[in-house]
């Protein structure tokens, strides 16, 4: 077997289990996990068409998982100077991101806690408890997420 096809063929592995572990955990459809993997393996910033290419998906396709993948903060989009298309990029603090997108998530689900606290005033005292542990679970999770995050990037 040749070198460029023992690459190939561990690249779709590494493909296959992104789609199928990245799917289960984050709820996912298995194309978000093959874009991930497509574009973390690539040495160049990569054309919607090259990734529909690699990919064999639809534009569509390719432009809702790309659009999942920057939110989540792994994925990068831009015009590479001189062009006319835009390119995708695995970012180079791609797992800061992600941790940076998870931070920012629990940041809103903590905000909701707050509030839900204060306007459950009148509420059963179970019912205030609940939303009092809502908000200090919360906020322990932003406490150590943020701690997490600073640490991850002080070791960059």
């Amino acid at each position: 077997m040749s070198d460029t096809s023992t690459r190939s063929d561990a690249a779709e592995l590494l493909s296959e289990d992104f789609a199928t572990v990245i799917g289960q955990t984050m709820g996912w459809p298995p194309m978000a996990g093959r874009t991930a993997a497509v574009l973390l393996l690539s040495a160049e910033p990569m054309t919607v068409q090259q990734l529909q290419d690699e990919l064999s998906a639809s534009a569509g396709s390719v432009s809702e998982m790309t659009r999942l993948l920057i939110t989540n903060g792994v994925v990068r989009r831009f015009k590479a100077p001189g062009t006319r298309h835009f390119v995708y990029e695995w970012r180079p603090d791609a797992w800061a991101g992600c941790l940076q997108h998870q931070l920012h998530q629990t940041e809103r689900l903590r905000e909701l806690a707050h509030r839900t606290e204060r306007q459950g005033r009148a509420l059963s005292e179970q019912q205030q408890r609940r939303l009092r542990d809502m908000a200090a679970y919360y906020d322990f999770m932003v406490a150590r997420l943020g701690a997490l995050l600073e640490d991850y990037r002080s070791g960059l």
